[in-house]
């Protein structure tokens, strides 16, 4: 058979080296070789000997809880063979976490990660109730983390000179040093002539980056999710 169908921007590569690695804007691949976790009914392929079993909600189980209010249950994947991940035709990008890095992210965005990062749920804070989102996933230790956006993402450095002020419906994830507070950029005049749609934001201020979508989770896209 022939056609652009079978041409070298689909055609999957060989075996790699095991471990994370983008195969194209829509998946990731992860050649493994032991055990590593992703994000359940995330997988679209796999080949070799691979044993996918659902996570518990004890410790190393379950992200909980995210910005949206929804769990996120994971799957161990075990053996020797390699896997692809996708959801719902998202843009896919690995963030590379070091020792003594520490990233927060919404549990919407996560797709896998290496079993070498450890995760824990967290409050937000200064975050209140604003678009229901009290919790996020910290990630740590010295791995790679496989996050999912809608569209291409915005990274958006933050200084102590210039706060960064992001919508809580659109935030992905941000260095987790930084500062966390709600503000309102909205007067109550503005607010009792119907508002303007941007009443409250989430302000990161220190130093490190932001990263946010370019669309908001609207409450039905956030149930889905």
């Amino acid at each position: 058979m022939k056609g652009d169908l079978f041409s070298s921007e689909h055609m999957v590569g060989p075996a790699a080296e095991p471990g994370m690695s983008i195969e194209n804007a829509k998946c990731i691949k992860y050649t493994v070789n032991g055990e590593m976790y992703a994000r359940q009914g995330a997988m679209i392929a796999y080949r070799g000997n691979l044993q996918f079993e659902r996570k518990g909600q004890g410790v190393g189980g379950m992200l909980k809880r995210a910005v949206t209010g929804e769990g996120l249950p994971l799957m161990a994947v075990r053996g020797q063979g390699e896997v692809w991940f996708a959801h719902e035709a998202q843009n896919c990008f690995v963030l590379e976490v070091e020792p003594g890095d520490r990233f927060t992210v919404n549990g919407r965005n996560v797709l896998c990660f290496d079993p070498s990062l450890s995760y824990e749920i967290k409050t937000v804070k200064g975050s209140g109730i604003a678009g229901g989102g009290l919790f996020n996933s910290v990630f740590s230790g010295h791995g790679r983390l496989g996050l999912v956006c809608e569209g291409n993402p915005l990274v958006i450095p933050v200084s102590p000179q210039y706060p960064v002020y992001v919508d809580t419906d659109a935030v992905v994830g941000w260095s987790a040093h930084l500062e966390t507070s709600l503000h309102r950029s909205q007067s109550i005049g503005s607010m009792l002539r119907g508002g303007s749609g941007e009443a409250v934001q989430l302000m990161l201020q220190g130093e490190g980056h932001v990263v946010v979508r370019p669309s908001e989770a609207t409450p039905q896209k956030a149930q889905q999710h």
